[in-house]
């Protein structure tokens, strides 16, 4: 009986052993500057994209809710994030609402199904009548900033599809500026986002910023522009430069600015910048970073294809970053969404090949509903799922 016990023992730890090292290997050739190519992309028929996005905005239309918004805090798991009442929920509905308007705007199902354009009209509506009292849910939860920011970009899609209606278009910019404000009351103090404020809990929040949130907010300003609306300079300035603080010469990024003195940290290796590279390479070349050119572009998505499968571990997994180097299964659409962006500055030649990759990545894995999802969250995740790979899927037609 010992001598199987034993046995049993030694076999799980050369199994944990072995994969240790599989893992430290695969890291050591991102370290020494091997850039993984991926294989050959997949013949995607545009007749199989078009049925996909059809299924995922159908989904979008059956589970909006009664009001307009999409979302909600009714399912529960043995493990939930904190989220204080009411104002993390509000914050996480603002937030969802306004990915799904974009998404039916993007895809245009607005223009083509009457379902769709009918909840995108609803959905608007509670947006803009909900969003301007988003605020912080307490002194430690700044969740809300992810609201201001994917409102304010929805906020730009419908701007820039008014045209008839003047009056209408104003209010969508008095609110944008509004949404911009805020943003702007809720940096950080050394500039950019981020969504918990640990330390002082002071009125200016005294968190480090997030890569990924400066990205997101500051990709969200660009949008915004495009709809006649500016972000201050100096806001920008401060969170491009907070952003550049957290990049590493391999172009992959600290997860928090709280990580600095961590830089080979699991999470901060090129591994675990795997879902959040995209974003942030995108915002700071808009923002006028030469150095990021196409060529990193270009890197960074044969890194999210070649090593798609990691990235996939964590998805679905409940607990935040219990992934391999600590990647959490939220950064999975996210991460699609952003690369689909990057996409779109590559000439037509180059960009050919990511949109047949990233859409064969995401028509796999949709579910049988419809929809697409990688970490529970309440009921927020296959909104927000299928929101991300909607407007993803949008970017790879003409593939």
């Amino acid at each position: 009986m010992a001598r199987e016990v034993f046995a049993e023992f030694r076999r799980a730890h050369l199994l944990r052993l072995w994969l240790c090292l599989c893992v430290c290997w695969w890291d050591a050739l991102d370290v020494g500057g091997a850039v993984p190519k991926p294989d050959v992309p997949p013949q995607i028929k545009p007749a199989e994209l078009e049925k996909a996005i059809g299924r995922g905005v159908d989904f979008l239309v059956r589970r909006q809710n009664k009001d307009g918004s999409w979302g909600s805090a009714r399912n529960t798991k043995d493990l939930n994030i904190y989220a204080p009442v009411p104002g993390a929920h509000h914050a996480f509905r603002c937030a969802v609402t306004a990915l799904c308007i974009q998404a039916l705007i993007e895809t245009g199902a607005i223009n083509t199904n009457a379902a769709a354009r009918q909840a995108a009209d609803r959905g608007e509506s509670w947006l803009l009548e909900n969003l301007p009292n988003l605020r912080r849910a307490d002194a430690v939860a700044l969740y809300n900033v992810w609201g201001h920011a994917y409102g304010l970009q929805a906020l730009a899609a419908m701007c820039r599809r008014e045209t008839n209606n003047a009056a209408r278009r104003a209010r969508i910019q008095e609110i944008m500026r509004g949404q911009i404000e805020l943003l702007q009351r809720y940096e950080s103090v050394d500039g950019g986002w981020g969504y918990y404020d640990f330390k002082a809990h002071t009125q200016k929040p005294n968190t480090d910023s997030l890569s990924f949130v400066n990205a997101a907010v500051l990709l969200a300003f660009h949008q915004a522009r495009s709809a006649g609306v500016e972000a201050p300079e100096k806001l920008v300035r401060r969170a491009v430069a907070a952003t550049q603080r957290q990049r590493k010469s391999d172009n992959s990024y600290l997860y928090g600015e709280y990580l600095k003195y961590q830089p080979a940290r699991l999470v901060n290796r090129p591994a675990g910048s795997l879902g959040r590279s995209q974003a942030c390479n995108l915002a700071l070349r808009l923002y006028g970073d030469i150095t990021i050119t196409d060529a990193v572009l270009k890197e960074w998505l044969d890194r999210l294809v070649a090593r798609n499968g990691w990235l996939s571990i964590g998805r679905k997994r409940p607990v935040p970053h219990e992934s391999w180097f600590q990647v959490a299964g939220y950064f999975f659409y996210y991460g699609h969404y952003y690369a689909a962006l990057c996409m779109e500055q590559l000439p037509a030649a180059d960009a050919s090949p990511y949109r047949r990759h990233i859409a064969g990545i995401l028509l796999a894995l949709q579910e049988k509903d419809g929809s697409w999802w990688d970490y529970p969250l309440y009921d927020y995740h296959q909104q927000y799922g299928t929101a991300f790979a909607l407007m993803s899927l949008a970017r790879c037609r003409g593939l």
